[in-house]
């Protein structure tokens, strides 16, 4: 389609696997299968569906629900399969298979023989929480049946951890399926996607965060302002819309998730400081929290990146849009409701700066890990921050030769996103004086500057928009 954005890499990586169940093989098992996960709404069934419509597979494309039951999923896969455009779909009509064994069956029997074909499962974790026995019965029937035929099986799901797990060697699928990770579109989609400049294109992604539906309803050439003083009008809008329907499914009954996860999206970091921040929770409800948070993978828990190791560990948000409405749509969403987000969005205006200033920093560490030219050293392994206890001094960039705790550090540096403001004098010599105070670096350790605005100083390597956007290009 000519809307679509990106993927190149995912594509690829889906024609690859095609190209196999085409070629058959050596050992008589064309069938392949792919386990595919990424977070709510970054595009996965969007993917899957540009690359059975390229493809011209003939296919079925179920998606489960979490409302469901085991009998409710059976009707509803058989119906869908029924509707298909594979060739024995006509099979399916009307039959009532009493569990997935026998409605799998009824699929194999309607897969082509003579060309390829796909079968998708979305939101397959819902299938596996519905019924405990789905993840051997699936097992069983590729092994036995769908790996014989010329089909690809692709399984999608937005719960992260229970994707990874699909593949752990105590499970019924281990080493079956090849693992994607589906990231939500990158700055430089957003780019593209938005006709913005590289500055202008990071504050996009980290309102949007990647989010294709996002995306697709901000209006070409505006800047962030101009988008969200439109939808701060429409509490519809996909922006205030997608955070709440993201929490509900990840944390449907858990409210102390949900407080948790509020006070981290407000702007706590430490452990004391979040568990008051979330009522004064007691160390196990909070340890809890915190776990089931960082096993969905939508908290991340970080250390300080040294040569020397360190328990001060900090807790963000992942997702740049989820961070973004945690922080400042989703407290407010009773204003914008009531027909006030002329105060919500005043509210943005006066925090955008020291928000912005904080939420760009992992982004900046991950495209420098990537950049090919002017990023950190080629030997450098990992990229994070540095900070103590009391927050002196606090680096916004360390690369070393490894992480969490590294044998040598490779360069140091600091994140300036001020708008007409460049990296200046002041800056560098805080950043020299900051690179004294980590453990393992000296005076040859190299500088980097990342700014918004420019570097108008000597002496370190100067990262603007315009290069790390290259990162993704």
């Amino acid at each position: 389609m000519d809307n679509f954005i990106g993927r190149e890499p995912e594509l690829a990586a889906l024609n690859r696997m095609l190209r196999r169940v085409a070629d058959g093989g050596r050992t008589g098992r064309p069938g392949k299968a792919m386990l595919i996960r990424g977070r709510r709404r970054v595009g996965k069934s969007r993917l899957v569906e540009e690359f059975i419509e390229r493809s011209g597979l003939p296919s079925v494309f179920f998606t489960a629900s979490q409302q469901s039951n085991p009998e409710a999923d059976l009707r509803m896969f058989v119906e869908t399969a029924a509707a298909s455009d594979l060739p024995g779909a006509a099979t399916l009509i009307g039959q009532s298979p009493r569990d997935w064994d026998a409605a799998l069956r009824l699929l194999v029997a309607a897969l082509p023989d003579d060309r390829p074909s796909a079968v998708v499962l979305d939101e397959m974790p819902y299938l596996m929480k519905n019924d405990a026995g789905f993840e051997g019965t699936l097992q069983k029937l590729f092994d036995r049946e769908l790996s014989r035929k010329p089909v690809l099986l692709l399984c999608v799901g937005s719960d992260l951890a229970m994707m990874e797990r699909l593949n752990d060697y105590d499970r019924p699928f281990h080493q079956r399926g090849t693992e994607m990770v589906v990231p939500a579109l990158s700055p430089a989609d957003v780019a593209e996607m938005l006709q913005l400049p590289p500055a202008d294109a990071f504050d996009a992604f980290l309102v949007s965060g990647g989010l294709p539906l996002v995306l697709e309803e901000w209006p070409r050439g505006a800047g962030v302002f101009d988008y969200l003083a439109e939808v701060v009008e429409d509490p519809t809008s996909a922006l205030l819309v997608s955070g709440e329907r993201s929490l509900a499914a990840e944390f449907p009954a858990d409210a102390q998730a949900r407080l948790v996860l509020g006070a981290i999206g407000s702007g706590e970091r430490t452990r004391t400081l979040i568990g008051r921040a979330a009522g004064d929770l007691a160390p196990t409800s909070l340890n809890r929290s915190l776990q089931l948070l960082t096993a969905k993978r939508v908290v991340e828990a970080i250390t300080p990146l040294s040569t020397r190791p360190s328990k001060e560990t900090r807790y963000y948000v992942a997702d740049p849009h989820l961070r973004f409405w945690l922080a400042l749509l989703g407290p407010y969403m009773s204003e914008i409701e009531r027909g006030r987000g002329d105060l919500t969005f005043a509210r943005i205006l006066q925090t955008w700066t020291s928000w912005r200033g904080r939420a760009i920093e992992p982004v900046v560490r991950d495209a420098l890990f990537r950049m090919r030219a002017g990023g950190v050293p080629d030997d450098t392994g990992a990229v994070g921050g540095y900070w103590t206890r009391n927050n002196d001094p606090e680096i916004d960039i360390v690369a070393a030769d490894r992480g969490p705790i590294a044998k040598r550090i490779t360069a140091v540096g600091s994140v300036k996103w001020l708008e007409k403001r460049p990296f200046d004098g002041h800056d560098l010599a805080k950043l020299i004086v900051h690179r004294s105070q980590l453990p393992g670096a000296d005076t040859s350790t190299p500088l980097i500057a990342v700014a918004r605005s420019g570097v108008s100083v000597d002496g370190v390597q100067a990262v603007g928009p315009e290069e790390l956007i290259t990162a993704w290009r």
